[in-house]
């Protein structure tokens, strides 16, 4: 016997709660299915932990620059990790706990705890021994189950112990040497935490940069700013192997020709991520996916099935909070409010979250010279930015990218305090559709790090 339902949403991630909600209200008899953690990996293992312990991060960091700003401290900051990881625990409960009641506080929704899997387009069973494998059944399915850390194929990685970005949470001790197996930005996030709260720190990187995706001067301003807190990065590590090392891991590596060899206490996995597709019964569902596993979605996310949807990172079309909760805005405002959104609608934007932060939107520059359109760029030192200078943070760089004959902002890459709010004048103008002169002729308040934009686009040169 099985259960009917308008609506069916699994998984609880950024797009999941906040759509299914939205779908009860709106009359639709909904069930949603979460297997482990409510909120997903933002809530627990992503963002809202890793933030938090970057936090901690920084006011050690702060607190041995202590005397740059005339404020003494007596004797040398020790971090207490047990105490760290309680705040970060805290901060999580929090999170969690809030998106558990609100689901299952809901009038018209059905909360299932167990595991969903397709028996068919539209009948999903959901295993739990409580629930005795419930089926349940809708004409609307919605899938929001996100993805995991990847564990590549690496000799000698299946005889040692290693973590990756969900495991290292549980950590509430100081690794003595930690080494990171990836330059990209979860790696690079962690990489930063860990020094600052007094690890040595290692980044093997197989390719000949850090953040390959940005460009090259970012991704050399980047590298000297995590060099210069004492991380050690090994670039070109073309081949490598994993073995046991006392109480330690070895890492072999081949960095430009050269055989060289690591060796730490602990090994953190930052190699990418994979969508939790290979249990959900897709091929039973008939839904396709591409070939790393990721389903495949048009621009208003729907599959190749008719009345089921992919939203979140297992549809590979974004891989952060805001592209997940802008997947279930999409979803809703065409299937509830009649009004056509797409996917392609949104322009690119994100932040990587080292000290100081990344924030990027739009194009790069090797795309804008690639698209072989006229352009002029702007670029500016944070070094003479006011606010950097009065808080003794003046490390990185402002980059503008102008299309020269409409005068839209085609792109930017902002490193440098507080960049991750600043980036949002230009992305505003951008959603806008308005020219450059916008916001270049507009008055913004001093002292703060969006005052100096306009004065970046007030100096706009041919991009050459």
């Amino acid at each position: 016997m099985s259960e009917k339902y308008d609506a069916i949403v699994v998984g609880t991630g950024q797009a999941g709660p906040a759509l299914a909600v939205r779908l009860a209200k709106a009359g639709r008899k909904t069930a949603i299915i979460e297997r482990k953690l409510f909120g997903g990996t933002c809530v627990n293992v992503g963002c809202v932990p890793t933030k938090t312990l970057v936090a901690s991060a920084r006011a050690a960091y702060l607190a041995r620059r202590a005397a740059d700003f005339g404020v003494m401290i007596a004797g040398a900051v020790h971090v207490d990790m047990a105490r760290v990881k309680a705040r970060k625990d805290a901060v999580v409960k929090q999170s969690n706990e809030g998106v558990t009641a609100w689901l299952k506080g809901t009038p018209n929704l059905t909360v299932f705890e167990g595991h969903g899997r397709f028996e068919s387009a539209h009948a999903v069973r959901v295993n739990d021994a409580l629930l005795e494998g419930a089926l349940l059944e809708a004409g609307e399915i919605f899938i929001n189950v996100g993805a995991r850390a990847s564990v590549p194929d690496i000799p000698g990685l299946a005889e040692i112990d290693y973590l990756t970005n969900s495991s290292m949470m549980e950590i509430d001790f100081l690794p003595e040497h930690l080494i990171i197996i990836g330059g990209s930005y979860i790696g690079l996030e962690f990489a930063q935490m860990y020094r600052r709260f007094g690890s040595r720190v290692t980044i093997v990187e197989m390719g000949s940069r850090l953040i390959a995706r940005e460009d090259e001067a970012v991704s050399v301003e980047i590298q000297a700013i995590l060099e210069s807190e004492g991380i050690d990065i090994r670039l070109n590590a073309k081949c490598m192997s994993f073995a046991r090392h006392g109480n330690g891991i070895e890492v072999g590596i081949s960095c430009a020709g050269l055989s060289q060899k690591v060796t730490g206490s602990h090994l953190l996995l930052a190699v990418g991520r994979v969508p939790n597709t290979a249990d959900l019964g897709l091929t039973e569902a008939g839904i396709k996916t591409d070939e790393r596993g990721y389903i495949l979605v048009d621009d208003q996310l729907r599959t190749n099935v008719a009345g089921i949807w992919a939203l979140g990172d297992v549809n590979g079309r974004g891989a952060f909070t805001h592209t997940s909760y802008n997947d279930y805005e999409i979803v809703a405002a065409n299937l509830l409010d009649h009004d056509a959104r797409r996917v392609t609608d949104r322009i690119p934007a994100y932040a990587l979250y080292i000290d100081p932060p990344l924030a990027r939107v739009g194009m790069t520059e090797r795309e804008v010279r690639a698209s072989g359109r006229p352009a002029l760029v702007g670029k500016m030192l944070m070094s003479r930015v006011g606010r950097a200078r009065e808080r003794g943070e003046t490390l990185g760089s402002m980059s503008v990218l102008v299309d020269a004959q409409t005068k839209k902002i085609l792109g930017a890459a902002l490193l440098g305090i507080e960049a991750d709010e600043a980036i949002h004048a230009l992305l505003d103008v951008m959603y806008a559709d308005a020219p450059y002169t916008v916001i270049q002729r507009a008055m913004h308040i001093h002292p703060t790090v969006s005052e100096l934009i306009p004065t970046l686009l007030g100096d706009l040169k041919p991009l050459l």
